[in-house]
């Protein structure tokens, strides 16, 4: 027996006001949000990047790749979410939540290259000026430790980002990646 059934939403987009729209392109930070989702006010909106990473040898690249990496507030403006289009077509987006219980940013990274399999997060937050996260991971060699990642040099014009492997004293540190950036607006 078929159903027919009529279906009306009873909400719509206008009622979220802290969602992205033409007069706010990033969004907006919800005032009911966790005071920290304003640790990325600096880093919203477009922003123009070279990618330097290691080669196979671990001898930095000779060539850096263009990238345009967009910060954006979403979830009504109770998260942050960014995206990466690189010249390169590898494209990544993140998914970051403050905890206020815990006191840290959960972020969960997503990959063009590879589709996630299971979801895990970088933790971490504001040190300072800088934003810093954390993710276990061995290295190659079986050493226990993190990949972890900072924002720094964080201002209107633009910010800085590593991306490196660290043990789990910090006193061995091998940096495998950098972006460099300038807000266009």
């Amino acid at each position: 027996m078929l159903i027919s059934q009529s279906i009306f939403c009873q909400i719509s987009l206008s009622d979220f006001k802290y969602e992205p729209t033409a007069a706010y392109p990033y969004g907006r930070p919800n005032p009911e949000a966790p005071e920290p989702i304003k640790d990325y006010k600096m880093l919203i909106g477009l922003s123009d990047c070279k990618s330097l990473t290691r080669n196979n040898e671990g001898e930095w690249r000779k060539d850096s790749v263009d990238v345009i990496w967009r910060f954006k507030y979403i979830m009504n403006g109770m998260a942050v979410q960014d995206e990466s289009l690189k010249a390169d077509q590898v494209h990544t987006s993140s998914i970051r939540q403050y905890d206020n219980k815990e006191g840290k940013w959960y972020v969960t990274f997503y990959s063009s290259a590879l589709p996630s399999k299971s979801i895990t997060a970088w933790e971490g937050g504001m040190k300072g000026e800088e934003m810093i996260l954390y993710k276990e991971q061995k290295a190659p060699n079986g050493m226990d430790g993190f990949f972890k990642i900072t924002f720094y040099d964080i201002s209107e014009k633009g910010f800085n980002w590593k991306g490196e492997w660290v043990d789990k004293d910090e006193k061995f540190i091998y940096p495998t990646w950098h972006l460099f950036c300038t807000k266009r607006n």
